[in-house]
Protein backbone atom coordinates (compact mmCIF):
# COMPACT_ATOMS: atom_id res chain seq x y z
CA UNK A 1 0.00 0.00 0.00
CA UNK A 2 1.16 3.69 -0.58
CA UNK A 3 -0.19 7.02 -1.00
CA UNK A 4 1.79 9.46 -3.30
CA UNK A 5 1.85 12.98 -3.96
CA UNK A 6 3.99 14.35 -6.21
CA UNK A 7 4.52 18.34 -6.41
CA UNK A 8 1.70 19.18 -5.06
CA UNK A 9 0.34 23.28 -4.70
CA UNK A 10 -2.66 24.72 -3.35
CA UNK A 11 -4.25 28.29 -3.40
CA UNK A 12 -5.79 30.44 -0.89
CA UNK A 13 -8.10 32.75 -2.76
CA UNK A 14 -5.61 34.18 -5.56
CA UNK A 15 -2.22 33.73 -3.74
CA UNK A 16 -0.36 30.27 -3.82
CA UNK A 17 -0.12 28.57 -0.46
CA UNK A 18 2.17 26.30 -1.05
CA UNK A 19 4.36 24.55 -3.79
CA UNK A 20 6.47 21.57 -4.68
CA UNK A 21 5.06 19.40 -1.96
CA UNK A 22 5.99 15.18 -2.22
CA UNK A 23 5.95 12.57 -0.07
CA UNK A 24 5.40 8.86 -0.41
CA UNK A 25 3.87 6.93 2.78
CA UNK A 26 3.72 3.21 2.97
CA UNK A 27 2.34 0.83 5.51
CA UNK A 28 2.97 1.76 8.76
CA UNK A 29 3.54 5.22 8.03
CA UNK A 30 2.76 8.55 9.71
CA UNK A 31 3.80 12.03 8.72
CA UNK A 32 3.19 14.76 10.85
CA UNK A 33 2.76 18.37 9.61
CA UNK A 34 4.52 21.44 11.21
CA UNK A 35 4.55 24.92 11.01
CA UNK A 36 2.35 28.21 12.61
CA UNK A 37 -1.07 29.23 11.88
CA UNK A 38 -2.06 29.59 8.42
CA UNK A 39 1.14 27.85 6.96
CA UNK A 40 -1.12 24.98 4.99
CA UNK A 41 -1.31 22.25 7.60
CA UNK A 42 -5.26 21.80 6.61
CA UNK A 43 -5.44 22.54 3.45
CA UNK A 44 -2.76 20.31 2.47
CA UNK A 45 -5.16 17.23 4.47
CA UNK A 46 -8.36 18.77 2.57
CA UNK A 47 -6.34 18.70 -0.63
CA UNK A 48 -5.38 14.71 -0.11
CA UNK A 49 -9.22 14.32 1.60
CA UNK A 50 -10.24 15.50 -1.84
CA UNK A 51 -12.14 18.17 -0.26
CA UNK A 52 -10.18 21.13 -1.95
CA UNK A 53 -8.39 21.02 -5.91
CA UNK A 54 -4.93 21.10 -5.87
CA UNK A 55 -3.40 23.98 -8.53
CA UNK A 56 -0.78 21.36 -10.04
CA UNK A 57 0.33 18.03 -8.76
CA UNK A 58 -0.64 14.62 -8.39
CA UNK A 59 -2.28 12.15 -5.83
CA UNK A 60 -2.15 8.56 -5.85
CA UNK A 61 -2.69 5.76 -3.75
CA UNK A 62 -2.11 2.02 -4.76
CA UNK A 63 -3.24 -1.04 -2.76
CA UNK A 64 -2.48 -4.30 -4.93
CA UNK A 65 -4.30 -6.44 -2.42
CA UNK A 66 -7.75 -4.05 -3.76
CA UNK A 67 -10.16 -5.42 -5.93
CA UNK A 68 -10.21 -2.07 -7.50
CA UNK A 69 -7.68 0.85 -7.69
CA UNK A 70 -9.40 3.32 -5.13
CA UNK A 71 -8.70 7.00 -5.54
CA UNK A 72 -7.03 8.53 -2.98
CA UNK A 73 -9.94 10.40 -1.50
CA UNK A 74 -11.69 6.62 -0.91
CA UNK A 75 -8.90 5.46 1.20
CA UNK A 76 -8.99 8.40 3.57
CA UNK A 77 -10.31 8.94 6.78
CA UNK A 78 -10.79 13.35 7.69
CA UNK A 79 -11.31 14.14 10.79
CA UNK A 80 -11.07 18.32 10.87
CA UNK A 81 -11.94 20.51 13.19
CA UNK A 82 -15.61 20.33 13.41
CA UNK A 83 -16.62 16.87 14.56
CA UNK A 84 -19.06 16.21 11.17
CA UNK A 85 -22.01 14.56 13.53
CA UNK A 86 -25.81 15.96 13.99
CA UNK A 87 -26.12 17.66 17.22
CA UNK A 88 -29.82 16.13 17.53
CA UNK A 89 -28.97 13.10 16.58
CA UNK A 90 -28.35 10.70 19.12
CA UNK A 91 -24.30 9.48 18.79
CA UNK A 92 -25.46 6.13 18.39
CA UNK A 93 -27.66 7.41 15.01
CA UNK A 94 -24.79 9.55 13.51
CA UNK A 95 -22.08 6.93 14.13
CA UNK A 96 -24.67 4.54 12.76
CA UNK A 97 -25.14 6.99 9.72
CA UNK A 98 -21.52 6.98 9.19
CA UNK A 99 -21.24 3.19 9.11
CA UNK A 100 -23.75 3.06 6.16
CA UNK A 101 -22.66 5.91 4.70
CA UNK A 102 -19.41 3.98 4.40
CA UNK A 103 -20.54 0.28 3.62
CA UNK A 104 -20.75 0.58 -0.13
CA UNK A 105 -16.66 1.05 -0.10
CA UNK A 106 -14.30 -1.41 -0.64
CA UNK A 107 -12.60 -0.31 2.60
CA UNK A 108 -15.93 -0.03 4.49
CA UNK A 109 -15.37 -2.94 6.97
CA UNK A 110 -14.75 -1.90 10.50
CA UNK A 111 -16.57 -1.88 14.11
CA UNK A 112 -19.60 -2.12 15.32
CA UNK A 113 -21.81 1.04 16.38
CA UNK A 114 -21.21 -0.42 20.06
CA UNK A 115 -17.76 -1.69 19.50
CA UNK A 116 -16.38 2.02 18.20
CA UNK A 117 -18.02 3.98 21.08
CA UNK A 118 -16.61 0.72 23.74
CA UNK A 119 -12.79 2.22 22.41
CA UNK A 120 -13.20 5.46 22.79
CA UNK A 121 -14.75 4.76 26.34
CA UNK A 122 -18.17 6.25 25.96
CA UNK A 123 -20.89 3.16 24.98
CA UNK A 124 -22.60 4.37 28.31
CA UNK A 125 -23.61 7.51 26.81
CA UNK A 126 -24.92 6.61 22.78
CA UNK A 127 -29.17 7.59 23.82
CA UNK A 128 -27.99 10.85 24.58
CA UNK A 129 -28.23 13.38 22.03
CA UNK A 130 -24.84 14.33 20.32
CA UNK A 131 -25.67 17.94 21.80
CA UNK A 132 -25.60 17.12 25.14
CA UNK A 133 -22.57 15.84 25.04
CA UNK A 134 -19.12 18.07 26.49
CA UNK A 135 -16.94 19.19 24.02
CA UNK A 136 -14.42 16.59 24.76
CA UNK A 137 -17.22 13.72 24.65
CA UNK A 138 -17.96 15.13 21.52
CA UNK A 139 -14.42 15.30 19.79
CA UNK A 140 -14.07 11.60 21.50
CA UNK A 141 -17.07 10.44 19.36
CA UNK A 142 -16.33 11.57 16.72
CA UNK A 143 -12.96 10.17 16.67
CA UNK A 144 -15.16 7.03 16.87
CA UNK A 145 -16.60 7.44 13.42
CA UNK A 146 -12.99 6.71 12.05
CA UNK A 147 -13.51 3.36 13.70
CA UNK A 148 -16.84 2.38 12.05
CA UNK A 149 -15.47 1.71 9.09
CA UNK A 150 -12.44 0.63 8.26
CA UNK A 151 -9.95 3.05 5.52
CA UNK A 152 -6.31 2.58 5.44
CA UNK A 153 -5.36 6.52 5.46
CA UNK A 154 -5.92 8.57 8.34
CA UNK A 155 -5.89 12.51 7.83
CA UNK A 156 -6.21 14.15 11.16
CA UNK A 157 -6.26 18.05 11.88
CA UNK A 158 -5.55 18.99 15.01
CA UNK A 159 -7.26 15.85 16.48
CA UNK A 160 -6.61 16.68 20.21
CA UNK A 161 -8.22 19.65 20.84
CA UNK A 162 -10.62 19.69 23.56
CA UNK A 163 -8.81 16.73 25.15
CA UNK A 164 -8.03 15.76 28.74
CA UNK A 165 -4.82 13.89 29.20
CA UNK A 166 -6.46 10.95 30.03
CA UNK A 167 -8.32 10.77 26.14
CA UNK A 168 -5.18 12.06 24.70
CA UNK A 169 -3.71 8.70 25.43
CA UNK A 170 -6.31 6.62 24.56
CA UNK A 171 -6.28 8.72 21.11
CA UNK A 172 -2.61 8.21 20.78
CA UNK A 173 -2.96 4.41 21.41
CA UNK A 174 -5.73 3.77 18.77
CA UNK A 175 -3.35 5.92 16.05
CA UNK A 176 -0.82 3.18 17.17
CA UNK A 177 -3.09 0.42 16.91
CA UNK A 178 -3.93 2.31 13.42
CA UNK A 179 -0.43 2.27 12.44
CA UNK A 180 0.44 -1.04 13.80
CA UNK A 181 -2.11 -2.52 11.23
CA UNK A 182 -0.31 -1.21 8.54
CA UNK A 183 -2.73 1.98 8.38
CA UNK A 184 -1.59 5.44 7.34
CA UNK A 185 -1.48 8.48 9.20
CA UNK A 186 -1.00 12.02 7.78
CA UNK A 187 -1.50 14.83 11.58
CA UNK A 188 -1.34 18.26 11.56
CA UNK A 189 -0.86 19.23 15.59
CA UNK A 190 0.75 22.03 17.86
CA UNK A 191 0.50 19.40 20.30
CA UNK A 192 2.54 16.25 21.36
CA UNK A 193 0.96 13.04 20.04
CA UNK A 194 2.74 9.39 21.61
CA UNK A 195 3.15 7.86 18.29
CA UNK A 196 6.16 7.57 16.19
CA UNK A 197 5.93 10.14 13.50
CA UNK A 198 7.99 8.32 10.45
CA UNK A 199 8.24 11.62 8.69
CA UNK A 200 7.88 15.32 9.05
CA UNK A 201 6.76 18.11 6.96
CA UNK A 202 7.35 21.67 7.79
CA UNK A 203 5.07 23.70 5.80
CA UNK A 204 6.03 27.27 5.44
CA UNK A 205 2.97 29.34 3.97
CA UNK A 206 3.40 30.58 0.88
CA UNK A 207 6.72 29.67 0.07
CA UNK A 208 8.70 26.14 -0.22
CA UNK A 209 8.38 23.38 1.92
CA UNK A 210 11.11 21.10 2.50
CA UNK A 211 9.93 16.94 3.80
CA UNK A 212 12.16 16.04 6.36
CA UNK A 213 12.54 12.19 7.35
CA UNK A 214 13.16 11.10 10.58
CA UNK A 215 16.00 8.44 11.65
Amino acid sequence: MRLTAEDLSARRGEDLLFSNISFSLIDGDALLLTGRNGSGKSTLLRVVAGLLPAVSGRLTFDDPTAAEALRPAEACHYLGHRNAMKPELTAAENLGFWKAFFSGSQTGRGLTVEGAAAAVELESILHLPFGYLSAGQQRRMAFAKLLVAHRPVWLLDEPTAALDTAAEALFSRLIRDHLADGGIVLAATHQPLDFQATHRLEMKGFEYAEMEVSV
